[in-house]
């Protein structure tokens, strides 16, 4: 009996084969598909701004944009506070040193000058009425110390003949005794009043000179209370512009408080921000242009601003020749800053791709125009015009150079 063989079912060796092939397929389908989903961006060529690379000189400067202002400002700040009760110039007048602008009042500086005033007043009676009790008392010493001197004379002769007659023994020793004790007395009594006419005058001298400088001292603080009533009449600090006035009839003003400024118009300036990517380059003595109808008006960079305020700092620039006869504060103008010597370079319009790619990379365009591959780059120095290219670009090749920001993470895109 012949026994009938089931096949056995299963993947056979060659069935591996195919199976492999059918994988790789499906994989490099899927990478395809997907890689091109992902990284292709697809856009109208109108819609872009492309540009091309060339070779030239590249000239290192900067546009930037200035305003002229005076090339000083003085601040006029209140010296002394008080109420404002006449405004004699108004902002944008021509004013002369020490022109009043403002008149100020202030009652409680009234009262203290009237108490100054009073104290000083009474210490100059005082000081009257001390140096006459001393002339008095000087008077009478010197005629106290004028009779003891007389009487001094007068008992030394007559001890001195008692003297005498004594000895011839012509009195009694009693008169002699008595004319000698009336002389020593009156020496006693000239000697003391002597010291006592000194130590008056000395007296006099010690008290007159401290009321003297007390005297003084009001005088002067009078003088300073004067000086701080002047100060309520602002006055202008310097010839000048009156730039602004913060300050109306009737206003409080407090002592130390900013209220206007002078503008000094005997020359002017040129006030100007820079984007803070050239930070490093812009240095003070830098040369810089102004041109207004075909002239051209040389500058110079006399002040960097340390501070970056919201990306970018600020320059001073002096003329350092002529300057446009019709030049006014407030106006703006349009300079060439130098930053160094040409040179020859790849050249790279500029445009707002590199607000995306901060000039690391770009989209250079394929030489049938279809698309666009993203690539590496290094950019040096720009200028208004230029970005200096030091890698990744040749002469001759197209490069998109308009704002990325609708290109996602694509590295590849599509041109229509």
């Amino acid at each position: 009996m012949d026994i009938k063989l089931e096949k056995k079912k299963g993947l056979k060796p060659k069935h591996f084969g195919y199976i492999a092939i059918g994988i790789l397929i499906l994989f490099v389908g899927y990478q395809l598909l997907f890689s091109n989903s992902v990284s292709t961006f697809r856009t109208e060529k109108d819609k872009l701004s492309i540009a091309d690379v060339s070779a030239g000189k590249f000239d290192d400067y900067i546009t930037i944009n200035g305003n002229v202002a005076p090339i000083a400002t003085i601040y006029m700040d209140a010296y002394e506070g008080g109420r404002v009760s006449e405004k004699l110039i108004e902002e944008g007048a021509i004013v002369k040193k020490g022109d009043i602008i403002l008149k100020l009042e202030n009652m409680n500086l009234y009262e203290q000058i009237l108490a100054s005033e009073s104290n000083l007043a009474l210490k100059q009676n005082d000081l009257r009425s001390t140096k006459m009790n001393f002339d008095s008392r000087q008077v009478e010493g010197r005629r106290s110390l004028a009779t003891t001197s007389t009487d001094l004379q007068r008992l030394k002769r007559n001890y001195e003949q008692n003297k005498a007659l004594y000895d011839d023994e012509l009195i009694s020793k009693e008169a002699y005794q008595l004319s000698k004790e009336n002389y020593e007395l009156s020496q006693k009594q000239h000697e003391i009043i002597k010291v006592q006419t000194m130590q008056d005058d000395e007296l006099r001298e010690t008290s007159l000179k401290g009321l003297d400088t007390d005297l003084d001292r009001m005088q002067k603080t009078l003088g300073m209370v004067y000086q701080r009533l002047d100060h309520l009449n602002v006055r202008a600090p310097a010839d000048g512009q009156l730039g602004f006035l913060d300050a109306e009839i009737g206003q409080n003003i407090a002592q130390g408080q900013r209220i206007g400024q002078i503008n000094v118009l005997t020359d002017y300036k040129i006030e100007a921000d820079i984007d803070e990517h050239y930070i490093d380059r812009v240095k003070r003595d830098l040369v810089a242009v102004l041109e207004r109808n075909g002239t051209e008006f040389p500058l110079r960079l006399r002040k960097v601003y340390p501070e970056v305020r919201n990306g970018r700092f600020k320059v001073d620039l002096v003329f350092t020749d002529n300057k446009p006869e019709t030049i006014r504060s407030g106006q703006s103008y349009n300079i060439k800053l130098q930053l160094g010597e040409s040179n020859d370079a790849l050249l790279l319009p500029k445009g707002s791709f590199f607000q995306s790619t901060g000039g690391q990379w770009i989209f250079v365009v394929g030489p049938d125009g279809g698309e666009a591959i993203k690539r590496n780059i290094r950019i040096g120095k720009q200028n208004s015009r230029y970005y200096e290219v030091l890698e990744g670009l040749q002469a001759g090749e197209k490069v998109i150079t308009s704002n990325y920001d609708n290109f996602g993470e694509a590295e590849r895109i599509i041109l229509k």
